[in-house]
Parts: structure tokens; C-alpha cells; sequence
């Protein structure tokens, strides 16, 4: 994409303030269309460990969110430290995403949360076994009729919840948003070096969007083959069609400093071998290591303010709450 302004003009941070306002970059925005009680019904189910068969996974524990939302693991450890198939990706920001999970088998967040709780090598538990845990706690089903008008456990409720939550993990006021708004020492020469190479090079192709990603499908390998020995085969487990095979969401670049390691394989550990990569497979262009560092700082700059709450307080198990089973089957 060409330029909307001089790279002089950049590297000097004199921009005006309509330049800005024609770049393709938009500055994150805290969301204020969240039902404030949905939203503490789920951050408390997000942190419960209850909704799993061993008592001791919870959301968090794959989308750790002292972690960028992520757990900085190649793959997840589920139920009996199964190992998971595929890469963690953040639930930062995942309201902007076109759809959930990498091969984007879940439509919206909603139906993504539901999918770990009854999946054997995550949560481990069923659907209906998750809503008789919850539906045994007073202090969720009191919650659950305040915000529903009764007092009915379900998993729609559940998830939607949980979903409610997941919208407001919004990380705003990074150090290029804050550029954006106008702010023209919030980054350095080298940041704004990078965001010309990602705008020129063709980074900004796939990687749009608030999030800077999360709004198309993409295969990985598109000039040159990725090699991987994981299994994970896109959305053509989705959809069945061959053309879709390595075909995958294209992951937010927001707080990638944060996510740690890169992929749907979880492969690469560090962003400058991710952008290397990137560059060779996805664009069929060799970056210098100069660019590759000013890309990386770029990246950096992309890493906005975390979510910052007190821990949820957890209503107590009843006497017949079903008990967990850490080490059963």
C-alpha cells in the first residue's frame, strides 16, 4: 500500500493531525456496549475451574490473562496434561475477530466458549454436567436469576456470559495508538520505520483491522511450503473443501510481544524469527536485519494496556455441588 505521507515526515514525527486520521490503522477503542452484570457473571465463570471434570482448568488456564491472554506454551495442557494440537491464541481483542479458534469453527465468542468445556483433551466435562455444577452453587444461580429474570442454569447462559466478559478484554493506549491520537514522541524513529516497511511490504494485507488481524482467513505457505509436523489442517477440517487446507485465521498483532511462541504450531519463539519467516513464505520478500528489527519494534509498539481488575471472588461449592475428579479418567 502506498504511503499516505512522506517517510521523512514520519521519521521526524511531524504529522498532521488529518495524515493521521487517513491512516489504515485505527486506535483501539474501549468497547461500552457490555452489560456490566453479564460481564461480572463471566469473569467469574472465566476464572472458575469448576467448569472442568478436574476441578483445576478454567478458562484462565489456557488464556492466562496476567499472559497477554495466552499461555506461552507451543500447545495447551488439558484434561490428564493432555497435550493440546494446536497453539493458544489470545482472547485479547478476539471480539474483533471474524470468527474463533484458529480454523475459525466457531462463529463468535459465544459458541467458543462452550467448545474447551466439553472437549475431552481440554475441560473434560459435557454441557450438561457443567450446568449441574453451576446450577448446585447458591451464589451463581442468585446471579443468574438478577440478570435472566429466573433462575434456569443453562449453557447458553453460561457461554454467554462468559462471551459478555471475553468483549470487554480490550487493550487500548499502546505506544502507536497513542501515536496515532497524536502523541508524536510516544515511538521512536525505528517504530515508525516499521510501520512503513508493514505498510509497503504488504504486511498490512492480511494483518487489518482494529486488531490488526482476525479478519480473514489465510494460508500459511502462500509462496513458499510451511514446514510443520503438527497436524492442525485449517479450515479444511472445517469446511472439507482441499483448498482450504493450511488455510487459518490470520492471528491479531496486537500485544504480540505477549504471545509468544508464533503459529498455529507454536514453532517459533521469537517475533524476529516469525518476521524473517513471514517474510520469505508469506510475501516472498528477504527482510535485511535492519528491517527485521525496525518490524519488530513496530510489533512492540502494538502492546496496549492489559486488563487490570481484582481476581473475581468465587461463590462456595454447596454440600451438593459434584465434586471435581483431578485424577480420574
Amino acid at each position: 500500500m502506498k504511503s499516505r505521507f512522506s517517510v521523512i515526515a514520519l521519521l521526524a514525527g511531524v504529522v498532521t493531525s488529518a495524515a493521521l486520521a487517513r491512516e489504515p490503522v485505527e486506535p483501539l477503542v474501549v468497547p461500552q456496549d457490555t452489560d456490566t452484570q453479564k460481564v461480572e457473571l463471566g469473569r467469574q465463570l472465566f476464572f472458575d475451574p469448576r467448569l472442568s471434570r478436574s476441578g483445576f482448568i478454567s478458562c484462565n488456564s489456557c488464556h492466562n490473562l496476567s499472559m497477554g491472554g495466552s499461555d506461552n506454551l507451543p500447545s495447551s495442557i488439558g484434561h490428564g496434561w493432555h497435550e493440546g494440537p494446536i497453539n493458544s491464541p489470545t482472547v485479547l481483542n478476539s471480539r474483533f475477530s471474524i470468527a474463533q479458534f484458529w480454523d475459525g469453527r466457531a462463529a463468535d465468542l459465544k459458541e467458543q466458549a462452550g467448545g474447551p468445556i466439553a472437549n475431552p483433551g481440554e475441560m473434560a466435562f459435557t454441557h450438561d454436567l457443567a450446568v449441574d455444577v453451576i446450577a448446585s452453587i447458591p451464589g451463581y444461580v442468585e446471579r443468574i436469576e438478577a440478570i435472566y429474570g429466573d433462575d434456569a442454569v443453562s449453557i447458553e447462559r453460561l457461554t454467554d456470559s462468559i462471551a459478555e466478559f471475553e468483549r470487554t478484554l480490550v487493550t487500548p493506549d499502546s505506544p502507536f495508538d497513542r501515536w496515532l491520537q497524536g502523541e508524536a514522541d510516544a515511538v521512536n524513529s525505528d517504530v515508525l520505520a516499521g510501520y512503513e516497511l508493514f505498510k509497503t511490504t504488504g504486511c498490512l494485507g492480511c494483518h487489518n483491522g482494529p486488531a490488526l488481524g482476525g479478519t480473514m482467513f489465510q494460508k500459511v505457505g502462500l509462496l513458499k511450503p510451511y514446514e510443520t509436523t503438527n497436524s492442525a489442517q485449517g479450515r479444511l477440517a472445517v469446511t472439507g473443501q482441499e483448498s482450504d487446507r493450511m488455510v487459518f485465521k490470520v492471528p491479531t498483532l496486537r500485544n504480540v510481544e505477549l504471545t509468544y511462541p508464533y503459529f498455529h504450531d507454536g514453532s517459533v519463539q521469537t517475533l524476529e524469527e516469525a518476521v524473517d519467516l513471514m517474510g520469505q513464505i508469506q510475501l516472498g520478500r528477504q527482510y535485511s536485519e535492519q528491517e527485521i528489527d525496525q518490524l519488530v519494534a513496530f510489533l512492540k509498539s502494538l502492546t496496549g494496556e492489559q486488563p487490570n481488575f481484582p481476581l473475581p471472588q468465587l461463590p462456595p461449592s454447596a454440600p451438593d455441588t459434584p465434586r471435581p475428579s483431578p485424577f480420574g479418567p
